[in-house]
């Protein structure tokens, strides 16, 4: 290893902490900066790794020749500690170049897509390493298998989450890839749709020897040197696709995978709704071309847990139930919501959604109403801003005004936890990508006190 110090600027996002802790088990002195406590920043601290939260240059480690400093881009250009890093003469590096240098050389398999792609690129993961085959993981969310975002082994497989803002899967050079969604998103840094899609093009044209298309997905063979499949949940077209599907009594589907080596049936996915039983079929597409038995592959499947902030249960009664998801795009909320709607029928679904971002909100106010209608009940919040400063006229109210859901409701966030003590609950979901999560563990306190 080159360099005694990593330094992080921005060390708690969730691609940020993969890589420091990474550094740490290879060694080095780890330490970093964020905003603002949170438990995944405590988790690194419980871990042995120095975190502050006060812009201050001081910290950085003071031996220039010996440190790396990673930045996000989440981060201003004119921090404090960024600024003092490149004046100095510190090699500075973005978190997505830092992931493409620790990628190359390896047998790299990526899951990109505008959703879908934490929960697949997880599952890659857990299939590999309950299969026996192996692999270290850089995951964009914390795996409720492992604890973590950060999977480390000898071998010379890494399973990765190929994350588009700001470009950052171009660094990235897969052998297996696989395409989950291209919708438009991140248009503060693509302008529009297509550019958003010639970004994946572009980055479907960096995998050297599979990749695996979500079916109907706008990339066509002369886009790309790899072999080509598709996947779809139900689609019969697709070379990977789901038959004979059944849901149980918990809320579990199992379905039979017809892929070109055949059919292996009966795989029961262990995380729910139909969105888990689409995103296995992609996990196991990839798994089955990398070599995998296809029975470990089925067994595997059945043990995954999911993702923390993916469908994630809460508490589960008959009479009252709570689950937290990380949608923050129309497409993820419908998947979202459609999937408690199947798993959870005929019962009354709340959900409570903070929007993130201004210029999303902007953009996809009606996506975002269309979506959110499908609910018995809303409760919107305040815009979430993370890393941007507020937009005239866009407020959540530019969403709230054409919901048509039976009830909805627009709170501040401090108003949420007096309102939800006093409303009347069956099915309840948190949904959204800001601090929306801080509420789920108060949330889940009341309710269990409730029952």
């Amino acid at each position: 290893m080159r360099y005694k110090n990593v330094y992080f600027i921005g060390i708690g996002g969730i691609g940020m902490s993969a890589i420091a802790r990474y550094y740490k088990f290879k060694g080095c002195n780890v330490a970093g900066y964020d905003r603002t406590p949170s438990e995944l920043t405590h988790a690194l601290e419980a871990e042995g790794i120095a975190v502050h939260y006060e812009d201050d240059p001081g910290c950085i480690p003071a031996s220039v020749t010996d440190t790396l400093v990673v930045y996000t881009p989440a981060v201003p250009d004119d921090f404090g500690e960024l600024s003092f890093a490149r004046e100095k003469g510190y090699r500075v590096i973005k978190r997505s170049k830092m992931l493409g240098e620790i990628t190359a050389g390896q047998r790299c398999l990526a899951v990109a897509g505008t959703h879908g792609k934490t929960t697949t690129s997880t599952l890659v993961a857990h299939i590999l390493t309950e299969s026996g085959y192996g692999c270290s993981a850089f995951l964009g969310g914390i795996s409720k298998n492992y604890g973590t975002n950060l999977l480390v082994s000898h071998g010379q497989t890494v399973v990765v989450e190929a994350d588009e803002f700001d470009r950052s899967f171009h660094q990235l050079h897969p052998s297996i890839a696989a395409i989950t969604a291209m919708d438009a998103d991140h248009l503060d840094i693509y302008g529009d749709l297509a550019h958003v899609q010639e970004a994946f093009r572009i980055f479907a044209s960096q995998v050297s020897e599979t990749i695996i298309l979500k079916y109907g997905l706008p990339i066509r063979p002369e886009d790309v040197s790899a072999k080509i499949f598709s996947y779809h949940f139900n689609e019969p077209r697709a070379d990977f696709h789901s038959s004979n599907l059944r849901l149980d009594a918990t809320g579990h589907y199992t379905y039979d995978l017809v892929y070109p080596g055949g059919v292996l049936s009966d795989i029961r996915v262990g995380a729910l709704g139909w969105v888990n039983v689409e995103n296995s079929i992609a996990a196991a597409a990839i798994c089955l071309c990398c070599g995998l038995d296809a029975q470990k592959v089925r067994r595997a499947i059945g043990s995954f847990e999911g993702v923390r902030r993916r469908l994630d249960v809460h508490l589960n009664t008959p009479t009252l139930t709570y689950l937290d998801d990380y949608a923050h795009h129309p497409a993820e909320l419908e998947s979202a919501i459609s999937s408690i709607r199947q798993v959870f029928p005929g019962r009354r679904i709340t959900g409570v959604f903070q929007p993130h971002l201004y210029t999303r909100t902007r953009d996809f106010a009606p996506g975002f109403a269309s979506a959110l209608s499908a609910l018995d009940k809303l409760i919107l919040l305040d815009i979430y801003p993370a890393r941007e400063e507020p937009i005239p006229g866009v407020t959540s109210e530019i969403i709230f005004r054409d919901v048509t859901a039976p009830e909805k409701v627009l709170l501040r966030r401090s108003e949420l936890m007096d309102y939800l003590k006093k409303e009347p609950l069956d099915v309840l979901v948190t949904l959204g990508a800001g601090d929306v999560d801080r509420f789920i563990v108060p949330i889940t306190d009341m309710l269990k006190e409730r029952r």
